[in-house]
């Protein structure tokens, strides 16, 4: 028996989920939203404390109209909560002259004439001492990158969509849902639910509540590091005020893994925070067998290899924290209708490079709640594209954009 009905009902309340309740319910719409864990949790894909944010794009140049409009989203959502979400100090983008990340970076500043200077191994030195590139590496260095701060971002979404007259329930894990003649039924460990239209952003647990698609989903568990530099005379650094770092992403032929990186934003204490992006230490999981427990031989590894780059850091973990890449073939996105229920709206498979996308997402999520299409460019997310040529053939539907 239903016990609720609504105008849209979100599944998930993180990253994206929140977003999208804070933007329906900016328009008036009645929401609904069910999260399994509490606000702005450390279970998912949304926590660590920073993610990067940046625009030289080197996944690929048709994501930077995107990431300028999230820019202006994650600004005008710190005007009107108050938060302070998004710190710019640059970003080093390095690799070989042939590498994804150098060349990709080049193509995307250059197809949409993004200030960016260019730099090799000597220039990267020069510029940030406490950084050891491999001799062949180029870098792209862009003033307008930096991090943000997921836990608040999140937060924020979430006091905005309250404030904004959505229900918000936590702790409510939902169990299934499916479509009705005039909408849609969602059943939770507590009570069913009715709407009329439902959206889906389940990060790692969308492999379960989408199996009917038989999406090619990936979850990955991740280990996000944080590290306690060592001082000493022959560094030749008095503390981490001289490093001067930006966000860093590195990739070279000689060195295992790519490695991302953040300056020290919560002091000392805090730790310098690495992570592993690709690279022989990531392995597959499912979201509910997550392994949160942290090897030592994890960290071990993941200490030399950010050595490398930063040869004065020392070999004292502060912390580990693990979470969770929802991995497409391609890395691109996951975000359109449901190619069998056109009241359902799904967005998943961010890939480990999604958050930086959260406002504008939200939007697009919301567009196509309201009319069926939006005016941003998401056609390349299309779950269509990743369905057998049969699948495919099962809806007529042309790609969300106007």
């Amino acid at each position: 028996m239903v016990s609720r009905s609504a105008g849209v009902i979100v599944i998930g309340l993180g990253s994206f989920g929140s977003a999208t309740a804070a933007e329906l319910a900016g328009r008036g719409l009645d929401v609904v939203g069910l999260e399994t864990f509490g606000p702005a949790h450390d279970q998912g894909s949304g926590h660590g404390g920073s993610r990067i944010i940046r625009q030289s794009y080197f996944e690929g140049a048709d994501y930077v109209p995107l990431l300028r409009s999230a820019y202006a989203g994650w600004r005008r959502l710190e005007e009107r909560t108050g938060a302070q979400l998004l710190t710019l100090c640059g970003g080093l983008y390095i690799g070989s002259e042939t590498s994804p990340i150098f060349a990709g970076a080049c193509a995307a500043a250059q197809r949409w004439e993004l200030p960016h200077e260019v730099l090799d191994a000597d220039g990267i030195r020069a510029r940030f001492p406490v950084l050891a590139p491999a001799d062949d590496a180029m870098a792209v260095w862009e003033e307008n990158a930096g991090y943000l701060r997921p836990e608040a971002a999140i937060r924020a979404h979430l006091d905005l969509a309250t404030e904004r007259g959505a229900e918000l329930h936590f702790g409510e894990r939902v169990m299934d849902w499916r479509a009705t003649h005039d909408g849609v039924e969602v059943i939770t460990e507590q009570q069913n639910y009715a709407a009329d239209r439902l959206v889906i952003t389940a990060g790692a647990w969308a492999p379960v509540l989408l199996r009917d698609l038989g999406l090619p989903l990936i979850v990955q568990r991740q280990v996000m590091y944080w590290l306690q530099p060592e001082f000493t005379a022959a560094s030749g650094y008095r503390d981490y005020t001289d490093w001067r770092l930006p966000v860093y992403i590195e990739e070279s032929a000689s060195r295992d893994h790519q490695i991302y990186g953040f300056p020290m934003i919560d002091g000392p204490d805090g730790g310098l925070k690495i992570g592993i992006h690709h690279g022989s230490i990531i392995r597959e999981s499912t979201a509910d067998d997550l392994d949160r427990t942290v090897s030592d031989a994890e960290i071990a590894a993941v200490t030399e290899r950010a050595q490398q780059l930063l040869p004065a850091i020392g070999a004292r973990p502060v912390r580990a924290k693990v979470c969770m890449y929802t991995m497409t073939p391609d890395e691109d996105f996951v975000v359109g209708r449901h190619p069998d229920h056109d009241r359902v709206i799904i967005a998943c498979g961010f890939s480990g490079h999604g958050f930086k996308f959260v406002p504008v997402i939200g939007e697009v999520l919301a567009d196509l709640v309201q009319h069926g299409a939006t005016g941003h460019p998401v056609g390349m997310f299309d779950p269509c594209r990743m369905l057998s040529s049969s699948d495919r053939d099962r809806t007529g539907w042309p790609l969300q954009s106007r």
